[in-house]
């Protein structure tokens, strides 16, 4: 008798411990990067559009509150044009790692959130036959990001993220001589998702 009373308790503690909620999550999203046109002091810089990856995890403060740290990267063309030098092209990677609060809320299914935090960006010349400079270097910018979404749960361990970020960073000169490409100005790159998280 007391075994299986002993069995009963277990087993409603197992099930009662599987029944609360999750508070943390992992996530992996493909991002489309798409960055502004940029001008200032004579100088011009155009971005093309990408596709890249973002990875996310999330640890829960309460029901509605979170902690967010992010690592994406993505690979496109950059062209910088000054009026008085010489038009360069930066084959480019771009990685940023951030942390930030998600504010979230739930209805059934459909968990719409919305988030801020800081980050690091960097943006890296890739040395191939595309970067038209030796001279382009590495750069990282620090800045912030903000976004909003809607989570929908397919399973309790599964949900389906789609999202818009957009990133306030320094549009970077990639430190070409003279600081002849550097617009002196901030650009928002925006960033829409699409991905899976799994709760855990």
């Amino acid at each position: 008798m007391k075994k299986s009373m002993w069995m009963c308790a277990l087993l409603a503690g197992a099930l009662a411990a599987h029944g609360q909620e999750s508070r943390q999550d992992v996530s992996i999203s493909a991002l489309g990067n798409i960055p502004p046109q940029v001008n200032g002091r004579g100088i011009q810089v155009n971005a093309d559009m990408a596709l890249g990856a973002l990875a996310s995890y999330r640890f829960m403060l309460t029901p509605r509150s979170a902690l967010e740290a992010n690592y994406s990267f993505s690979q496109y063309m950059t062209q910088l044009k000054n009026t008085s030098f010489n038009t360069y092209q930066i084959h480019t990677r771009q990685q940023e790692v951030s942390f930030g609060y998600v504010y979230s809320r739930n209805y059934r299914n459909y968990n719409p959130f919305a988030e801020v935090g800081v980050g690091a960006y960097v943006f890296s010349p890739i040395r191939d036959f595309d970067t038209q400079s030796l001279d382009a270097k590495r750069q990282l910018s620090l800045g912030g990001f903000f976004g909003a979404g809607v989570a929908y749960e397919i399973s309790p361990s599964y949900d389906i993220r789609i999202g818009y970020r957009g990133a306030v960073v320094k549009t970077p000169s990639f430190k070409l001589p003279s600081d002849a490409y550097n617009t002196g100005r901030y650009e928002v790159i925006s960033m829409p998702t699409l991905g899976v998280a799994y709760h855990f």
